[in-house]
């Protein structure tokens, strides 16, 4: 693995910048301490910097030499709203705020990469560095797109990477086509007609009417859906009733779904509203069917995927790269980008766990864990693949 010296030299600065951030988390669209700490470093080192896209975003531009050629490089800033198990020093100093999702790793990671390449300057063309606010479910990547991100910083491609637990140190795992799956959630209230739990028959009982409905909808999964193709519908949540005795008037139902294709989010809510105004209309209730679009699927263009793939096999050799990785269920709204400009997103390894300190939590080192710590090895690493990534799309 070619690790560029001086990035090496700074591990332990740019470790020490990680732990900061990591006990200092901040919700999504509240990142102020963090984007302010970000906009310093980049001007200290010469960039142009740019606050308040997408309302707490940050982008820093590095402009060299003649070329026309422009690329865009992404870190999520954002923490969870969860309570750390940690004890260690830098565990979080926020109660119910934690970084388990490695966006402090993220974040750290792209300001090694961008101070190797405001010093050395070895690239000719238009950098671009994002800084996103709220990927955890609030759609910062969204409002970065909305607020103008494209326009006002064109770029050729856009890149971004997820630290990814269980994969060793010094690995990455790619694919072209869909890596990561949309995000939807759903709520139906259906209305019924309460009554004496003794006497249903003077009721309309939404309680049965929302059980048929949980059983119908797996009908969407195992006969509507091609079974090549991946989804998942979960009805996550329940909620009706208040007595034993009492036949309720409302129930409602939540959940989530998730597939890698729009064409199979179409499919499953044309199903899902069609069963629940019939099922509904047949046991005599009414219904209220909401469906959310949240994140789309985050869908990698070949041609990109190939591009990096070969760049990072000069860097970490063929044996690291896990390609092509299975596609996660989980969401990313990178995805945003992706629908205005080709790109890639890749996973880079983690490491098994065995790098947190004492005083870590008793849960595995897994993504959204209370347990959860980024591995600080993975900091030259990613900043390395970054310098050589820009380095190759803006070749001189």
């Amino acid at each position: 693995m070619q690790i560029i010296d001086d990035i090496q030299a700074s591990h332990a600065e740019f470790t020490a910048l990680r732990r900061d951030i990591h006990a200092h988390p901040e919700l999504g669209f509240e990142e102020t301490r963090t984007s302010t700490l970000v906009a310093n470093k980049l001007r200290e080192w010469g960039y142009e910097v740019t606050t308040g896209l997408g309302k707490t975003g940050v982008v820093g531009t590095l402009k060299r030499g003649n070329s026309p050629r422009s690329i865009g490089i992404r870190a999520d800033m954002d923490a969870l709203p969860m309570q750390e198990a940690n004890t260690f020093g830098h565990h979080s100093s926020h109660p119910s705020r934690m970084h388990a999702c490695g966006h402090d790793g993220h974040t750290t990671i792209l300001l090694a990469a961008a101070k190797h390449l405001a010093t050395h300057q070895n690239f000719d063309g238009t950098l671009h560095l994002i800084f996103q606010p709220a990927e955890e479910s609030l759609g910062g990547g969204r409002a970065m797109v909305q607020d103008g991100l494209f326009e006002r910083f064109p770029c050729d491609a856009i890149f971004g990477l997820h630290n990814w637990p269980g994969m060793p140190i010094g690995q990455i795992g790619i694919r072209p086509g869909p890596i990561l799956a949309s995000s939807n959630t759903f709520e139906i209230i259906i209305t019924g007609k309460g009554s004496h739990a003794a006497m249903p028959h003077n009721g309309i009982d939404p309680v049965a009417i929302a059980a048929t409905l949980v059983q119908a909808f797996q009908t969407i999964i195992s006969r509507n859906r091609n079974p090549i193709e991946a989804a998942v519908l979960s009805v996550t949540q329940i909620h009706t009733g208040d007595a034993v005795n009492i036949v309720p008037d409302h129930a409602t139902l939540r959940g989530t779904v998730r597939t890698f294709s729009v064409e199979m989010i179409d499919l499953i809510e044309t199903r899902m509203k069609a069963l629940a105004e019939s099922i509904c209309s047949g046991f005599g209730a009414k219904v209220d069917f909401r469906f959310l679009r949240n994140y789309p699927p985050t869908i990698n263009n070949p041609e990109q995927t190939a591009f990096v793939t070969q760049v990072l096999t000069d860097v970490i050799g063929p044996d690291n790269i896990v390609s092509p990785i299975d596609p996660v269920m989980a969401a990313e709204d990178f995805s945003f980008m992706l629908l205005q400009r080709p790109g890639c997103y890749f996973f880079l390894g983690n490491g098994d766990g065995t790098h947190r300190a004492d005083g870590h939590g008793d849960g595995p080192c897994l993504l959204h864990n209370p347990s959860y710590d980024f591995n600080d090895d993975a900091i030259p690493v990613g900043a390395t693949l970054w310098v050589r990534l820009v380095e190759a799309f803006l070749h001189r």
